[in-house]
């Protein structure tokens, strides 16, 4: 009997998960084709050794050692054809750091970048993005995007550990 409570609760939670998707298959294709999309972070999960590991563990709103989460916040990156515009938090080390601390984290506004784009078999996109004309550095940002729109971003640079976080591509806001 517990056997099949379990089996009907995984079956459930799948079905659950499956119908709170972030967008549709058709809204997915149509956004990525017309690079027109917001990727939006729910949380964050350093690529840090165990010393930041532990210190991200003391930190309100960390999930265990090395996820931080971000649900309610604002961090996003908007992509256009012409445009990048990140606001994202940044967790790890630095080997060089702003002289105004109220400029750390991944912020920019790129409008010099490369953008590549594939698609496999089962329709998920991985997209590459550099920028390359970031005054303080540049960065490479991959994103991985299934079908209904959940997404894993991975930011990368010279002068920064990786981090990836994760989260969704929503539809931008049409302006009146």
């Amino acid at each position: 009997m517990k056997r099949l409570n379990l089996i009907l609760s995984l079956g459930l939670l799948a079905f659950g998960v499956q119908s709170f998707a972030q967008t549709n298959k058709e809204t997915t294709v149509k956004i990525v084709a017309d690079k027109h999309y917001t990727f939006v972070a729910n949380t964050a999960l350093p690529m840090s050794n165990n010393d930041v590991s532990r210190i991200l563990a003391q930190m309100p709103g960390s999930q265990g050692g090395a996820t931080i989460n971000l649900t309610g916040s604002q961090y996003d990156v908007k992509v256009t054809k012409d445009s990048v515009v990140a606001y994202l938090p940044y967790y790890g080390r630095s080997f060089s750091a702003p002289m105004d601390p109220t400029q750390g984290g991944i912020k920019f506004t790129s409008k010099n970048f490369t953008y590549t784009e594939s698609k496999n078999k089962k329709g998920a996109y991985t997209i590459q993005i550099n920028t390359k004309d970031v005054q303080r550095e540049n960065y490479r940002f991959t994103i991985n995007i299934s079908t209904n729109g959940y997404a894993s971003l991975t930011a990368s640079s010279m002068n920064k550990q990786p981090i990836i976080f994760n989260g969704y591509l929503d539809e931008p806001k049409k302006q009146d």
